[in-house]
């Protein structure tokens, strides 16, 4: 059945009567199908579909990659969250400022959520992606290739285009050191006393691990297993995490590495069920900034990463001619306990 002439089939119609993603729908009407080794009866299938939906590429996405729209777009794992707020709210100012528009969406930290994501955007003819804390960065690439779009990974690495992200290992070693000499050297921290909670299997979370073991073979003499709790990036299961950890030894230990202010609020959730007494010497490590966790009672030495620095650097790179991949690593900021710090919501104007 042909659709009414005056609606326009779209590529998602296409994608939808094909059984394909948009993203192959759209290598297959911009001749790119061959080179993502699509099969031809796909092709053909997509091209008849075509023909007899009477699809046409609109003015916005015509020829796909042959016209600016002016679009740029921004694709996080998250929104609720001060640093990955603090990126889009820089990465916007950075659009603006170019004259064009910013797009910005969450992934969920979803691996096809991500795909899908990238497809979609891709359908919008932006001209532009920068791909941030992606669990599969390379499968994104994928998209972004076939499609001609310019791309670059901030915060998580991939192999396939140049990244931008902190100095994790860096990071870890000098928030690890700071904790240690937070305590008197006439009570110093032991080894068994400083423990890290949070994270995942990423490269952020491996290298923040890294660094967090060297310091305290170095410093400290020793580690071991056990001072690694991996809790994912989730409130909730690092507040269980913390609570099996209390139930089992009936108390937390001296001094916490957290590896995000996801997993600080985990937590300030399990605290919040238990006298404040129990955590009046406790000292704490996060790997991420927030002014008002930095002012709670107890000492909270905190990262701040750079936001700005890495904005500014992607902005640099995905200008340039495509090259062999290289990371760029930027040195994060230690914030000592106490700190308001401005950030990129002091540019807000005031509305009187």
């Amino acid at each position: 059945m042909k659709k009414d002439s005056r609606k326009k089939a779209t590529i998602y119609d296409l994608s939808v009567l094909s059984g394909s993603s948009a993203s192959t729908v759209s290598a297959v009407l911009n001749g790119t199908w061959r080179k993502r080794r699509i099969k031809e009866s796909t092709a053909d299938l997509i091209r008849n579909l075509a023909e007899e939906q009477q699809y046409t590429t609109n003015q916005q996405a015509r020829g796909l990659r042959s016209s600016r729209s002016g679009l740029i777009g921004l694709m996080l794992p998250v929104h609720d969250n001060r640093y990955f707020s603090s990126m889009a709210q820089t990465f916007e100012a950075h659009v603006r400022k170019r004259g064009q528009c910013p797009i910005v969406v969450s992934s969920s930290r979803d691996p096809e959520e991500e795909r899908q994501t990238a497809e979609t955007l891709v359908s919008y003819s932006i001209d532009e992606l920068f791909i941030c804390g992606a669990t599969d960065p390379d499968s994104v690439h994928e998209i972004c290739e076939a499609a001609g779009l310019k791309h670059i990974n901030i915060d998580l690495p991939g192999t396939k285009v140049h990244s931008v992200v902190s100095d994790n290992y860096e990071g870890s070693r000098i928030l690890t050191e700071a904790i240690i000499r937070q305590f008197p050297a006439d009570n110093p921290l032991s080894s068994d006393e400083l423990f890290l909670f949070g994270g995942r299997n990423d490269e952020a979370s491996r290298e923040r691990i890294r660094g967090f073991r060297d310091v305290k073979r170095e410093l400290l003499g020793s580690d071991f297993e056990a001072s690694i709790q991996p809790t994912n990036y989730s409130p909730n299961t690092a507040r269980v995490a913390f609570e099996k950890f209390f139930n089992e030894r009936q108390r937390l230990p001296r001094a916490l590495f957290v590896n995000s202010s996801i997993n600080f609020e985990g937590l300030l959730r399990f605290m919040s069920n238990h006298p404040r007494e129990l955590f009046a010497d406790l000292v704490v490590g996060c790997f991420d900034y927030d002014p008002f966790a930095s002012f709670l009672p107890f000492p909270v030495l905190m990262i701040r990463q750079d936001v700005e620095g890495m904005i500014t650097k992607a902005f640099e790179l995905i200008k340039e001619p495509l090259s062999t991949p290289k990371v760029y690593f930027l040195r994060p900021e230690l914030v000592a306990p106490r700190t308001a710090l401005s950030g990129p919501l002091d540019g807000l104007k005031d509305i009187v």
